[in-house]
C-alpha cells in the first residue's frame, strides 16, 4: 500500500487526472461487458451466448485501446488513431449486424431477441461515444452520433426488425451514444484545462523572474548609463589634451577617476539592495502569492525590530521556500511562523501535498536549500529541512540574535 501510495502521491496534479480519465475510459469496457455481456447467460442458449459474449468482450477491448490512443493524440504525443478509429467504427457494426442476425436466426424464443437487441444497441452506443472522442469538433460529433443512429435503424428494418422498434432503436442509440460521447469528451476538455491552468501556473513563475532580471537590469543601466558616458567624453577629451600636452589632462583623468568610483559605489548600493530582502515584504509577497495560486496561507509573528542582517537572511528562506511550494507538490495548505526563542529568531514553513519526488528534491539535494544554509551560515543560522507526517515538508531556519539589540517590539513574537 505504501509504495502504491508514494506511486500516486508522486504524480502531479494533471498527471493525477489524466491517470483518472485513463482509467474512467478502461472502465468503460468493463462495464460494457458486465452490464452488457454477463445478462447474456442467463437469457440464451450456451451457444449464441458465447458468440454474443466473444463480440461484446472483443469491441470492449477495442474501445478502451482506441480511448488511449485517442488521449494521447489530444495531448499532443501521437497522431491521431485513424486506421484504430475505422477500425473500431467498422468492428461496431459489423458486431451490431451479427448481433442481429442472431436475434432472427439464433433460436426461438423472446429472451434470444431481448439478448441479441440488447448487445445490438449497448454496442454501437458505446463505439458511438468512444468513436466521438477522435473528433475534435462539436457539429462533427453530433453528426457522427447521429449517423450511428440512423445506421442502426437503416440496418434493422432489412434484418427483420419492425419499423417502429427500428425508430425506438436508433433512439436508444442516439441517446446512449450521446451520453458516453459528452461524457468522454467532457472529461478531455477537464483534463486539458487542468494542463493548461499547470502550464499557466509555470509560465507565471517565469515571467516574476524576467520581470525581476528586467529590474535589475533596469537599475544598473539607470546608475551606469550616465556615467560610463560622461566617463567615455572625459576620457577622450584628456587623450586629446594630452596629446597637446596640456595640464588639464590630468584634471579630467581625475574627473574620470572620481565618477569611476561614484559608479561603483552605486552598483555596489544596487547589488546589495537587490541582495537584502525585507522580511515583511517578503511575508506579504508569500502570502499573495500562495493565495494566488490556490494556496491556503497562514502567516503569524511579528518582524518589528530586528536587525536587517536576520531580515535578510530569513527574507530570502521565505523566497526560496514559496517557491519550493510552488514548483514542488500539490500544497492546499501552507504555514509561515515566526518566533524568539532564547535569543534566536526561529523561522518555520510547513506545507502539505509534497510528493515523495517532491520532498527529495525540496529536502536536501536541492542546489536551493544548499544556497540558503550559505547564507544563514554567514550569520550563523541554521537550516532544517525535511518531510513530516504522510506528505508533508518543513523547513526550520535559526539565526541567533547574541550580541545584538532587540527593540521591545520584538517580545510581541515570543511564545
Amino acid at each position: 500500500m505504501s509504495g502504491a501510495g508514494g506511486w500516486w502521491r508522486a504524480k502531479t496534479t494533471p498527471a493525477k487526472v489524466e491517470t483518472y480519465t485513463r482509467w474512467s475510459f478502461h472502465f468503460f469496457a468493463v462495464i460494457e461487458v458486465t452490464a452488457i455481456g454477463l445478462p447474456v447467460f442467463g437469457e440464451t442458449g450456451t451457444a449464441l451466448s458465447g458468440w454474443l459474449i466473444t463480440m461484446v468482450v472483443v469491441h470492449a477491448v477495442l474501445c478502451a485501446l482506441t480511448a488511449s490512443r485517442t488521449l494521447d493524440w489530444t495531448r499532443g504525443r501521437r497522431e491521431q488513431p485513424v486506421r484504430l478509429l475505422w477500425a473500431l467504427g467498422a468492428a461496431t457494426y459489423v458486431f451490431a449486424v451479427t448481433a442481429l442476425v442472431l436475434r432472427e436466426h439464433g433460436g426461438p424464443g423472446d429472451d434470444t431477441h431481448s439478448a441479441a437487441a440488447t448487445v445490438f444497441v449497448g454496442i454501437l452506443a458505446f463505439g458511438t461515444g468512444t468513436t466521438a472522442l477522435g473528433v475534435r469538433d462539436r457539429r462533427r460529433a453530433v453528426a457522427l452520433i447521429a449517423g450511428f443512429a440512423c445506421g442502426a435503424a437503416v440496418v434493422s428494418v432489412p434484418l427483420g426488425v419492425p419499423g417502429i422498434a427500428a425508430l425506438v432503436t436508433a433512439v436508444a442509440v442516439f441517446m446512449g451514444g450521446g451520453g458516453l460521447a459528452a461524457t468522454s469528451v467532457f472529461s478531455v476538455w477537464l483534463l486539458n484545462a487542468v494542463y493548461e491552468l499547470d502550464e499557466a501556473r509555470e509560465t507565471r513563475a517565469r515571467l516574476a523572474v524576467a520581470e525581476e532580471r528586467l529590474r535589475f537590469g533596469r537599475d544598473l543601466h539607470d546608475v551606469l548609463g550616465r556615467n560610463l558616458a560622461v566617463i567615455a567624453l572625459k576620457s577622450e577629451l584628456a587623450v586629446q589634451l594630452a596629446r597637446r600636452e596640456r595640464p588639464e589632462a590630468v584634471e579630467q583623468m581625475i574627473e574620470v577617476q572620481r565618477i569611476a568610483q561614484e559608479s561603483q559605489r552605486e552598483v555596489r548600493a544596487v547589488v546589495r539592495g537587490y541582495r537584502d530582502a525585507d522580511l515583511a515584504t517578503e511575508l506579504a509577497g508569500a502570502q499573495g502569492v500562495l493565495a494566488a495560486a490556490g494556496i491556503d496561507c497562514t502567516v503569524t509573528g511579528d518582524t518589528a525590530g530586528l536587525p536587517a542582517e536576520v531580515q535578510s537572511a530569513l527574507g530570502w528562506v521565505v523566497r526560496e521556500t514559496t517557491t519550493n511550494v510552488l514548483r514542488h507538490g500539490e500544497a492546499g495548505q501552507c504555514t509561515v511562523g515566526l518566533r524568539v526563542l532564547e535569543g534566536r529568531v526561529v523561522l518555520t514553513v510547513e506545507n502539505d501535498g509534497v510528493a515523495v519526488r517532491a520532498g527529495g528534491n525540496t529536502g536536501g539535494g536541492g542546489s536551493g536549500i544548499a544556497g540558503l544554509r550559505e547564507r544563514l551560515a554567514m550569520v550563523e543560522g541554521t537550516l532544517e529541512a525535511g518531510p513530516v507526517g504522510a506528505d508533508g515538508f518543513r523547513v526550520v531556519a535559526s539565526v541567533p540574535l547574541t550580541g545584538r539589540t532587540v527593540d521591545a517590539n520584538v517580545s510581541g513574537v515570543t511564545s
